[in-house]
This record gives C-alpha cells, sequence and structure tokens, in this order.
C-alpha cells in the first residue's frame, strides 16, 4: 500500500495505528473490488506522460475529452480496518486506472448514442488536480446516482491548496468552454433537459457561463441548475440571478453551516458566500434554497457533503433523476418560503 494512505490511517485513526503498523502492505498484485468511469471535457494541457493519473495538468489549453477510469483497490490485509474509517476516506483507496483521451464529438457522440438521460454536466471546484477530479467525479457519480447521464467538465485547477487566486482565474479562463459545451448539449439533446451542477468554486464558474449562455442564447431552456456549496459572492448571485433564471427551469442552491473553506472565502472576499446558511435567501425569487446544516458532519472541512452526505445523494437523484420539487422531496421540512432543512435518514425504530 502506497505511504500517503498509510500517513491518512495515522493521522485520522490514531487509536488504530498500532494494529495498522503490523499489518502488510499491499502488493502489485492487488485485485479490483469495483471500477468506474466517467467521459469528461477538459481544457487541461495534455502533459505527454503515460502515468494516467497525471495525463492532463495545470495548464490552460484547448478544449478535449476522453474518459477516466477508477478503480478501488484491495487493501489486502488492511481491508477490515478500511471498512471501519470514516467515509471520507473512502476517496483515498481509489485510483485512477485509466485515462483515454479522445476529442470532443466522438465523447459527445457516444453519449447521445448510449445515455440512460440527457445529461447533468458536472463543474468541480478550486484545489482539484485532474487524478484528484476523476476520482471525486466517480464518487460524485454514484452518491447521486448519475450513472449513464453524466459527463464531467475539468478546468485547469492547479490543484495546489495554496493557489486559490491562480484557480480563480483559470476558472473565468475557462467559462467561454463551459459556455459552448452547454450550448452544444442543449443542441444535442433538446431543449428543457439538460441538467447543470457545479461544486464550490465550479459552482460560480457555472453561474458566470449561463449569464454568458443567456446573453448569446436568449431562447435556450435547461432543466435543473444545481450549485452545491457555491463559493460565490451572495450579492452578486443576487444582481445576477434575474438573467439567468429564465433559462432554467429550475434552480437549487445547497447551503450549510460549518462549511469551512467557505468561510475561509468569505474573510478573503470580504463578503458572505451563496453557499453559507444564514443569508437572505427570501430575496433569491425562483431559488429552492436546501439547508444541510441539520445534517451529521460528513467530513473535517464540512465542504464535501455531495460525494460523502447518503441524504445529500439521495436528494439529489429524486431532483436530478426524478425532477422532483422541493415541496415533493422525502426527507426535506420547508422553513420559509424557499428554504427546506435536509433532515437524517430516520432509523427504522425512529418514531
Amino acid at each position: 500500500m502506497r505511504e500517503p494512505l498509510l500517513s491518512i490511517f495515522r493521522a485520522t485513526c490514531k487509536a488504530l495505528a498500532p494494529l495498522i503498523m503490523t499489518l502488510p502492505v499491499g502488493s502489485s498484485a492487488q485485485t479490483d473490488l469495483a471500477d468506474a468511469q466517467v467521459p469528461f471535457l477538459t481544457v487541461r494541457n495534455a502533459t505527454g506522460t503515460d502515468d494516467p493519473a497525471d495525463r492532463f495538468g495545470g495548464e490552460r489549453s484547448d478544449l478535449s475529452a476522453g474518459r477516466c477510469r477508477v478503480r478501488e483497490v484491495d487493501l489486502q490485509g488492511l481491508s477490515p480496518l478500511a471498512d471501519a474509517v470514516p467515509a471520507f476516506l473512502r476517496e483515498e483507496f481509489l485510483r485512477v486506472d485509466d485515462v483515454a483521451r479522445s476529442d470532443a464529438v466522438s465523447i459527445l457522440d457516444d453519449l447521445e448514442a448510449t445515455a440512460t438521460a440527457a445529461p447533468a454536466i458536472y463543474v468541480h471546484g478550486y484545489y482539484i488536480s485532474f487524478e484528484k477530479g476523476c476520482r471525486r467525479a466517480v464518487l460524485f457519480q454514484e452518491n447521486a446516482r448519475l450513472s449513464g447521464r453524466f459527463l464531467w467538465f475539468s478546468w485547469p485547477s492547479d490543484g495546489s491548496l495554496a493557489l486559490y487566486t491562480h484557480d480563480e482565474a483559470d476558472l473565468y479562463w475557462s467559462v467561454p468552454d463551459l459556455a459552448d459545451s452547454i450550448i452544444e448539449l442543449d443542441r444535442r439533446f433538446g431543449s428543457g433537459v439538460v441538467d447543470v451542477v457545479g461544486h464550490s468554486l465550479g459552482a460560480r464558474g457555472v453561474v458566470l457561463a449561463l449569464y454568458e449562455v443567456a446573453n448569446r442564447r436568449p431562447d435556450i431552456r435547461l432543466d435543473e441548475i444545481v450549485l452545491l456549496a457555491p463559493d460565490m459572492d451572495f450579492a452578486i448571485f443576487q444582481r445576477m440571478l434575474p438573467r439567468i433564471s429564465p433559462i432554467a427551469e429550475n434552480i437549487t442552491v445547497y447551503v450549510t453551516t460549518g462549511d469551512r473553506p467557505l468561510a475561509v472565502s468569505a474573510q478573503l472576499h470580504g463578503y458572505p458566500r451563496l453557499g453559507e446558511a444564514g443569508n437572505a435567501v427570501e430575496t433569491l425569487a425562483g431559488v429552492d434554497v436546501i439547508d444541510l446544516s441539520d445534517l451529521p458532519a460528513d467530513s473535517p472541512t464540512g465542504h464535501l457533503y455531495h460525494i460523502y452526505s447518503d441524504e445529500v445523494g439521495d436528494d439529489l437523484d429524486q431532483l436530478l433523476n426524478g425532477g422532483l420539487h422541493a415541496a415533493e422531496r422525502r426527507n426535506l421540512v420547508q422553513t420559509g418560503s424557499n428554504m427546506w432543512s435536509l433532515r437524517q435518514f430516520r432509523g427504522e425504530n425512529d418514531d
């Protein structure tokens, strides 16, 4: 087993550390427990390396595409221990196994021929290398039950915690390509059926791209727009909303308290983030706001609920696959004119 994984176990499972140190290290003969793949569009640079995990870098480039395959590795002697660690460590058991490069036309042709429904295009956030993005895209696809209709858009994040402002610049640079991709999906699959989903800084990119789409194609109609933990100035979203809401069937924003990255971003920018609970969401006409503050913490940062929370995955499944509005979905309790609180799953013995 690789040293980074051992270090994670040591840091997060201190009580089990002595046991970990006595177990054998995995070998190259590891077997697949499961594997999954996601089609992607990217404006990252191709590195030319043979290592699938490093096939694309953090520099800007022309639009290209492909499929990313991720496998869950067999930890052999550590497998029982893997079942006991927190859910948010599951990502560390995934490895990028293969990246098959292609062109955007071929990937969209295949999606058009095989998709179980119109696609949901997903945009990742800050501090996401290509390798990390592949792993998290697979987890999100699984948690929201989007397999068969999922498309990942990867912009050239550097994957470095210290390069937030650099990532912001690369996100802005990528907006025209994201807008082009959304328009092309609408052209291929038809009006009112394409879903657009963004997480964190990627949600800001989604809003900016939709603003451009609305300017270029005011007649376009998309289905669900979903903003997960959006790292965007709340007041700026307020001002842009009247332009983008006419091109969407429905807009849903997920918010919570205790989101540490958004708290840091609010300090950095000097204004509240859209994904933080406590904003005047009743001013967001036509937007459903889902407050996750009553759910148990899914990770140390409180920022990755879209891939680690079963309740959020179930709610997204009802929204994106079932087409249900907030008032129709289970586990949601209305707490305001346009706000709902998502509650924890109830056990068999709960009243």
